[in-house]
């Protein structure tokens, strides 16, 4: 049976979103994310708790607006684009050619 993390989009008092993980399994057992690498970081070590048999569900507080949801949208997909294309030259053993920022790797 697997554990549902709970994902809580929400809004510091200055207007920047923060994603808060809640373990359902236990009340008082939660983690902060200020950004979506924190976030992937933080959801696979929870995960290997349970050895991966996780289920998330996501949702946001009332003060959480269109756009932060958006753009926590939007930095989930780049996260997804990235981490795929990393897995897939390591697949077919290439170097890459630009590092995470963009850059070219020389």
């Amino acid at each position: 049976m697997s554990v549902i993390i709970k994902s809580t989009i929400k809004s510091n008092p200055i207007g920047r979103w923060y994603i808060e993980l809640r373990d359902t399994t236990e009340d008082d057992k939660f983690e902060i994310c200020l950004d979506i690498n924190e976030y992937a970081e933080k959801i696979e070590k929870m995960g290997e708790e349970y050895g991966g048999d996780i289920q998330v569900a996501w949702s946001a507080e009332d003060n959480v607006t269109k756009e932060q949801i958006n753009e926590v949208r939007m930095q989930i997909n780049a996260y997804e684009a990235e981490r795929e294309a990393r897995e897939a030259m390591e697949s077919d053993n290439q170097t890459p050619t630009h590092q995470a920022d963009g850059t070219p790797t020389f």
